[in-house]
């Protein structure tokens, strides 16, 4: 019908990344007054707000079964929080510079996440702690993603190339390479 049924407000900046939770009516906003919140789509009501960042939240991702989600920062930190609590479990340190994207896989056991500092990096879901650094771009990672399997991961970055990665042996298998400017997103 096109009818606009909410108009969320009560961010003091931009918003520059949103979600749909896959299990519920929740709507997760990012945004560059360094918070996120979680909005309840039939009523129309802000449930929580996500502090804890301390710069501009520039990307989130639910996972799939739809009680955590991740949001990273240009603070070089991903933060995994509990979406019926809203509590932080885990903040993800180990970047060098902006997080461009992070996403769970299917799953729900692993993360992955693109940055600045021209790495991706996988996590453990369940404790947060790092497993690997992919590494191999010349310059930004601006994009991550896993496959539906969760068996590979893609990169997009600001040399060109597009990357893929065995998520097992976290060794590249394809190199991408072709287009005359940045990949600013995979899938």
């Amino acid at each position: 019908t096109g009818k606009c049924y909410h108009t969320f407000r009560g961010h003091s900046a931009e918003i520059v990344c949103l979600s749909f939770n896959p299990q519920s009516t929740l709507l997760a906003t990012g945004s560059m007054d360094t918070t996120a919140k979680l909005w309840d789509l039939e009523k129309g009501e802000e449930v929580a707000t996500l502090s804890g960042h301390s710069a501009e939240i520039i990307a989130l991702s639910f996972n799939t079964t739809g009680d955590r989600i991740i949001t990273g920062s240009f603070d070089h930190t991903v933060a995994v929080w509990d979406v019926g609590t809203g509590r932080l479990l885990h903040t993800l340190i180990g970047h060098r510079g902006e997080i461009s994207s992070a996403q769970f896989n299917w799953d729900c056991s692993l993360i992955v996440t693109g940055s600045m500092d021209k790495t991706c990096m996988l996590w453990d879901a369940v404790t947060g702690a790092h497993i690997a650094t992919l590494a191999g771009h010349r310059k930004e990672v601006l994009d991550v993603c896993f496959d539906y399997a969760g068996q590979r991961i893609a990169t997009a970055s600001a040399d060109g190339s597009a990357r893929v990665y065995n998520a097992e042996t976290k060794q590249c298998i394809a190199k991408l390479e072709g287009h005359e400017d940045e990949i600013s997103k995979v899938s």
